[in-house]
């Protein structure tokens, strides 16, 4: 069978049925969705996409994100008086970009969709290394080529030649809570916890009852947008190393792209605002997307752990079936009842010699999490 492969740069250049075959099927590869990274995403990233074709018909897409780290600010924070860490130094020597085949803005499988029913999935890894081939060969060929995020029973048809020289790594799992069928309401919920952790959650309840929360419209959105950009800020910059950081008008973007598919709620104490979260709305399931917070009011009003509740509660309302949290702050999360889902990804360095040693490499900069999983149902 005969493929043919066509790169876009630009999401008005998709073809016209784009939305009809891919973006329906996941939000996240969604002209809507595509045109938030072609207008607001990181510095340092850019995106591409692609088309696969049999004969005239489209039958899958994909998404392609290239992370520049020469440029990024990470880079330039002094730490502990050093300006660099060895970590960042070593990633900076040896890994100066990177490919991804998938969002590494996201956690779990949002890089690709392929109509069943006209392909195997034994064809689609197939197409898929054409692809990762043709981007590295047509667009920039980069230090590092990462596919990103796969179900357990997916990474399985990675094993033929093409990829034998990839590294298969999982770092940390994603955390999913799964909404019982006997949940109509909130309490219903919370009445399935045991004796323990039903309390906690009503104590973080209380704590938080002289805060009012809002959704956020388009134009409270933009009122807003520069002390969200603080309250975020003050979250992802205690991580150790991030690839990326959002820029100021990223939220902003996703509603005016999303519109009611994306959700911003904001806490407010004495009418400022103390913390915000975001949901992005995908078909059955809820995508727990970046929030931020201030520090001391998350010390006070467990900030948090009601943030996670109250996202709870809106899938619970609204008959999702699947709340997705991330791999972030694993252990809270399982405090109310969402499970790690192992998810996995291959990778490759450009350079040889360096590839023969990318397990140890990676291994040594991953980040290395002990967490305890939690079990709040009786």
């Amino acid at each position: 069978m005969s493929y043919n492969l066509i790169i876009y740069d630009t999401v008005s250049d998709l073809p016209e049925n784009w939305n009809n075959v891919i973006g329906n099927h996941n939000i996240m590869l969604s002209e809507e969705y595509f045109n938030v990274l072609q207008n607001s995403s990181p510095s340092n990233m850019k995106c591409f996409f692609m088309g696969f074709f049999r004969e005239e018909e489209i039958i899958g897409g994909a998404l392609f994100q290239y992370l520049d780290f020469s440029r990024h600010r990470t880079f330039h924070k002094e730490k502990s008086g050093l300006v660099f860490s060895f970590k960042n130094l070593m990633i900076r020597c040896f890994i100066k970009d990177v490919m991804i085949l998938g969002n590494n803005m996201l956690t779990g499988q949002n890089g690709f969709y392929f109509d069943s029913s006209k392909i195997s999935s034994e064809e689609v890894v197939v197409l898929l290394n054409k692809a990762v081939q043709k981007m590295q060969n047509d667009i920039r060929k980069t230090s590092l080529i990462v596919y990103k995020d796969y179900q357990k029973c997916f990474i399985e048809h990675f094993k033929e030649k093409e990829h034998r020289t990839y590294f298969r790594f999982s770092v940390l799992p994603n955390m999913i809570l799964n909404i019982r069928e006997g949940w109509k309401t909130f309490d219903d919920y919370v009445n399935d916890f045991s004796k323990k952790y039903r309390a906690r959650a009503k104590t973080a309840k209380r704590k938080l009852q002289d805060t009012e929360r809002y959704e956020f419209n388009l134009d409270s959105l933009k009122k807003h947008q520069q002390k969200m950009n603080l309250l975020y800020h003050n979250v992802v910059e205690n991580a150790s190393f991030n690839t990326f950081f959002l820029p100021e008008n990223h939220f902003e973007k996703m509603k005016e792209s999303l519109g009611e598919k994306f959700k911003v709620f904001g806490y407010f104490s004495e009418r400022k605002l103390i913390g915000f979260y975001t949901l992005i709305l995908n078909n059955n399931d809820v995508d727990t997307y970046f929030l931020g917070y201030d520090k001391e009011c998350q010390k006070q009003k467990q900030i948090y752990l009601n943030m996670l509740l109250d996202m709870v509660e809106f899938g619970i309302k609204y008959r999702f079936k699947r709340i997705v949290f991330g791999r972030t702050a694993l252990e809270i999360k399982s405090t109310i009842g969402a499970e790690p889902s192992e998810i996995f990804g291959i990778m490759k360095h450009n350079n040889f010699i360096l590839n023969k040693g990318i397990g140890e490499i990676f291994t040594s900069f991953a980040p290395k999490t002990e967490w305890l999983q939690r079990k709040p149902f009786k």
